[in-house]
């Protein structure tokens, strides 16, 4: 029996809005939850009527109209409350000021809180937000943004950032982040595809002590979108509060269609928010994928699934309560920032920190979350084992003792990761290992308040998550591993993808393995606890520190050099993490040395993110293909490392497989 590191008491759960939902149920619909999982399966047989009772448990604001599911029986074609219609800024501002109440301190304390390493640091009140939201609403309209164009961001995670997008989202715009470190290229991969009419970037941002400008990315973005009308550019070293003033401070200018943030907000007089009537499906967020075989899906998700959603992880399953302090490291570009923003709706207040987490050996950063007694810290799998790696004992430098939960996501958590957290971070805390994505915007499987954590386990599914661990022949497994799948449609699905009428990509991307069964390409393990094990994705995506990287963005970088003819690149297990390691073929004559490898690291992390540069660059004579020409990128890591290739006979070179097996340089 593994060990249960956290349990819940009877006072404990009885605290927490899980336990106020169960108890409305039951007397509601006459029924009894004797445990988590009965819950669950309840809210999963009885889906459209758990959705509508959140609607009021919540609070919503919206008009809630006629049904709440269309087309129940046709997973892709399906849709959530179709009649009627949510903004989700609105229910930013409003759910916030319902649920921060009377609280003592709530328009005083510190409501958003920026630290950037050891260089920046300010905050901005509860009022100042929406003040200044008030304002940068009050701009957006006047350079003509209306409802349904796009915004595209590459910006830090920052205060500016939550402010424009939630005025973008009051006017029913769509917005599309990414974070600053990516090149050019890997930018217009994205966001050329969206035509937004405003785009949005900073002056700099700091990373590992460096102040690094983008003036000249932003110049080399910008002649690549024409659609492009007005670009903001936040001030990263600029504190907010002065710009929050009732009334404009300066006179009328004339703006060039590159203006800095301070001159947008300065410009306008706080004036009561507005907020454009948006269907519960309307598009609010462009999330892009991998890009594993080609450019990034733009994958868009809708005001009314992403609000309720995450409403339900933060305050179910979270426990996010009022003036909780709530902290995710994360950059724009990731979806655990839209996690993260939509915690303002449940009157939480927002830890953002931008740098390297581990700057000054994480001092920083460790130091941020007790100045500010975080109550969620959520981090990444690999922060915790570099954390454990490096000796670090943050509970015996820092005082932590504010912190009630621990979220980790990116990549699993392994059992020593469990424990570093128990043993040097906080004793009590309760351990969230969560997975879900970018697809869903949300966790398919997560913590709640009332399941014991045991070491190495995600505790349980998500309520009206309707999900299974299958083979490939639909057998329900436990105790082995199989497919993650998700039976029921559930309102976070994305509205459809940018540019795909038809829905092939998308039907594509979910429902080719099993027919009207969401197939989430995880390979996950049920445990006889009720709980879960993610070894990784099904697939060839690479997660390198709990970061998913598409092949298709590095082999576009590589093979744009004339030294390659082609590559193929997979990630490796190596040290309880994923190494990203490329093998190359060269022009006839030519010899990989020192010189060219660093070229080639080079050219990838000039145009896409540190991330994505290999560990390890390896020549190869041959890239094994199927017979209709794709290279095979699952059967080489199957034989780096170690493990038996099937479909060899789909191989129309099988032989080269022969050239990645048992490499010396593979070994250290």
């Amino acid at each position: 029996m593994k060990k249960v590191l956290w349990e819940p008491t009877k006072a404990s759960f009885e605290a927490t809005a899980l336990y106020r939902l169960k108890t409305n149920l039951e007397k509601k619909h006459n029924t009894h939850f004797e445990n988590y999982t009965s819950l669950w399966k309840w809210t999963n047989e009885n889906s459209q009527t758990f959705w509508t009772e959140l609607w009021d448990f919540f609070g919503v604001v919206g008009e809630r109209k006629g049904i709440a599911l269309e087309n129940p029986t046709d997973f892709l074609h399906s849709k959530w409350f179709p009649e009627s219609s949510v903004n989700y800024a609105e229910n930013l501002i409003k759910l916030a000021e319902k649920n921060r109440g009377s609280h003592p301190n709530a328009n005083t304390a510190p409501f958003l809180v920026f630290k950037a390493e050891d260089q920046v640091e300010f905050t901005i009140t509860y009022p100042e937000f929406t003040k200044l939201v008030s304002k940068a609403q009050q701009a957006l309209e006047a350079m003509g943004l209306q409802k349904g164009d796009r915004v595209a961001a590459m910006v830090p995670n920052h205060p500016a950032t939550i402010i424009l997008m939630t005025a973008a989202a009051s006017l029913g715009a769509i917005w599309s982040s990414c974070s600053p470190d990516f090149g050019v290229q890997g930018v217009l991969d994205r966001m050329s595809q969206i035509d937004p009419k405003i785009f949005v970037t900073s002056d700099f941002y700091i990373y590992n002590g460096k102040k690094l400008d983008l003036k000249e990315k932003t110049t080399e973005i910008l002649k690549s979108l024409p659609t492009v009308k007005n670009t903001i550019v936040i001030g990263f070293d600029q504190p907010l509060s002065a710009l929050a003033n009732d009334t404009n401070t300066t006179t009328a200018h004339s703006l060039s269609s590159v203006i800095p943030l301070s001159l947008v907000l300065e410009n306008h007089a706080v004036r009561p928010l507005k907020f454009a009537k948006t269907e519960f499906n309307h598009p609010l967020f462009i999330l892009f994928s991998s890009g594993t075989t080609g450019v990034p899906k733009c994958i868009t998700h809708g005001h009314g699934g992403t609000l309720f959603q995450h409403m339900k992880e933060h305050q179910l399953h979270g426990d996010i309560r009022p003036l909780d302090q709530l902290f995710y490291f994360t950059t724009c570009g990731w979806m655990m920032w839209n996690w993260l923003v939509t915690g303002i709706s449940s009157g939480a207040n927002i830890l953002l920190y931008e740098g390297a987490p581990f700057y000054k050996d994480a001092k920083e950063l460790f130091k941020f979350l007790e100045q500010h007694k975080c109550t969620q810290f959520g981090t990444s799998a690999k922060f915790i084992d570099s954390c454990k790696k490096a000796n670090l004992t943050p509970s015996k430098v820092f005082n932590l003792s504010s912190m009630r939960t621990v979220f980790s996501t990116g990549s699993p958590l392994n059992e020593e990761g469990f424990d570093y957290v128990y043993e040097h971070i906080n004793p009590k805390v309760q351990l969230g290992s969560i997975s879900g994505g970018t697809d869903i915007i949300a966790c398919f499987v997560l913590s709640n308040p009332w399941t014991p954590v045991i070491r190495g386990e995600i505790s349980a599914a998500g309520l009206a998550f309707d999900m299974d661990i299958w083979d490939d022949d639909k057998t329900p497994l436990v105790g082995e591993k199989g497919e993650l799948v998700c039976k029921g449609s559930f309102p976070s699905k994305p509205v459809f993808f940018w540019n795909d009428p038809t829905r092939e990509k998308f039907k594509k991307a979910y429902f080719e393995k099993f027919e009207n069964i969401w197939c989430h390409g995880d390979y996950v393990e049920k445990t006889e606890n009720g709980g879960y094990i993610i070894y990784g994705r099904s697939d060839a995506t690479l997660n390198p520190g709990g970061v998913r990287i598409g092949t298709a963005e590095i082999y576009k970088q590589v093979e744009m050099l004339d030294e390659v003819v082609e590559s193929i690149v997979i990630g490796q297990n190596w040290s309880n993490d994923v190494r990203v390691v490329l093998f190359v073929k060269l022009r006839d004559g030519l010899t990989l040395d020192s010189n060219l490898i660093d070229k080639i690291k080079n050219q990838i992390k000039k145009n896409t993110t540190p991330r994505h540069v290999p560990a390890k660059v390896l020549q190869v004579q041959n890239i094994p293909r199927t017979k209709s020409g794709k290279i095979v990128e699952l059967a080489v890591r199957q034989t780096v490392q170690g493990e038996l290739v099937k479909n060899v006979e789909a191989l129309a070179n099988p032989e080269a497989l022969s050239e990645y097996k048992n490499r010396p340089e593979l070994r250290d």
